[in-house]
């Protein structure tokens, strides 16, 4: 495989800081809805499922996913919707209450800084921030195309009388604001009971499942080809889809496709992922801590991240990511695909980890390196 060289420019644009984040608050059909109306929607890769036409994309280019953010000030609720694709929430800061059900009564559930939560499709979910202002949730969508969302009918009808209809390819018009509907336009219409009644129903227990609180995951101590080298040594957390991990004995909380996977990483000063490449779009987000990353074997260039800042990394480019800061940090990993990601490391990493006994087995995981067969010790 040839290698892939990002270019510094390249590594401008696909990294989006904090600073970068523009937020929009008419993305959605909600928007003068007492109680709703002070929402900000960001969308960094992809535009997610935001209806107005004004939303500021980030970037742009297909990722397999698309990765946004809400905000809003204690106490205002984002109104019950439904997806067709994943939807997974990161809560990194503060406090949100989720809850789901035609009508907003068939469970809820708390979410804290680092929890996450997979909500399945074509049930109807909302949330309020019942932390403080600054509380922030990150949204990963499953699929470049998401299909756009289905609101709940009480929205609809209240949007309504504040002037604003919804289009059925998912555009809004505010005819507050001089928005004409042309003639023959078809617009949604709220959902009709017969197709409510044929949602999906969780329970509290079932969607419980479908949380990774972060005080209760589960660490791999070597997750890694290169966890006991210099320059390696991060814990992994697998909470969708098996990932990148290559401890056979690591499984994630969740399981069920999603058109991508994630998983938490945690390093103490020092420590990080040595050199290695994926066929997979990735994309690393910051929730803590000061982070190095670094692309390219020859010509590296390298960029250094803090709290929300993420960057894009292209497929098969060489990365190597290390916590620069002084104190431990934690960072979100998200790879593109419901199957494992195959790791490629660096020839020097290989070397380095056969002198300390370790090698690949032909499943993709860690092992002995003095069981391995003669074709596993020779790559």
């Amino acid at each position: 495989m040839p290698d892939v060289v990002v270019s510094t420019e390249e590594l401008g644009r696909r990294t989006i800081r904090r600073s970068d984040f523009v937020s929009c608050n008419q993305a959605f059909i909600d928007c003068r809805t007492p109680g709703s109306d002070r929402k900000e929607n960001y969308a960094m890769i992809g535009p997610g499922v935001s209806q107005a036409a004004g939303q500021h994309v980030n970037l742009r280019l297909p990722h397999g996913y698309n990765i946004g953010a809400a905000a809003m000030p204690h106490g205002i609720t984002n109104n019950l919707h439904l997806h067709y694709t994943a939807e997974v929430f990161v809560c990194t800061e503060g406090e949100y209450l989720l809850r789901w059900g035609a009508d907003g009564t068939e469970g809820e559930l708390l979410l804290r800084a680092g929890d996450i939560a997979s909500v399945p499709t074509w049930i109807f979910r909302g949330f309020t921030n019942t932390g403080p202002d600054d509380g922030w949730m990150f949204t990963v969508l499953g699929m470049d195309d998401t299909g756009g969302i289905i609101w709940g009918p009480s929205v609809l009808r209240e949007a309504e009388g504040h002037g604003l209809r919804l289009t059925a390819d998912n555009q809004l018009v505010d005819t507050v604001a001089g928005d004409e509907i042309a003639p023959g336009t078809e617009l949604t219409e709220p959902m009709a009971q017969e197709y409510i009644d044929g949602l999906r129903h969780y329970s509290t227990e079932q969607m419980g499942r479908r949380v990774a609180a972060f005080d209760q995951l589960d660490w791999s101590e070597r997750p890694f080809l290169d966890s006991t080298l210099p320059g390696g040594g991060v814990r992994l957390s697998s909470v969708i889809g098996y990932g990148m991990t290559e401890d056979l004995h690591q499984e994630p909380r969740i399981f069920n496709p999603h058109g991508h996977n994630a998983a938490w990483l945690r390093a103490e000063p020092g420590q990080g992922v040595s050199a290695h490449r994926q066929h997979e779009t990735q994309t690393l987000i910051i929730k803590d801590g000061e982070w190095e990353i670094t692309l390219n074997r020859t010509d590296p260039v390298t960029v250094r991240l803090g709290p929300r800042d993420m960057i894009s990394v292209p497929q098969d480019a060489w990365r190597s990511l290390r916590n620069t800061g002084d104190t431990e940090g934690h960072l979100l990993v998200v790879n593109s695909g419901d199957g494992r990601v195959r790791l490629e490391w660096d020839e020097e990493v290989v070397k380095a980890a056969a002198d300390a006994g370790l090698g690949m087995d032909h499943n993709g995981y860690v092992a002995p390196y003095a069981l391995l067969p003669g074709s596993a010790r020779r790559r």
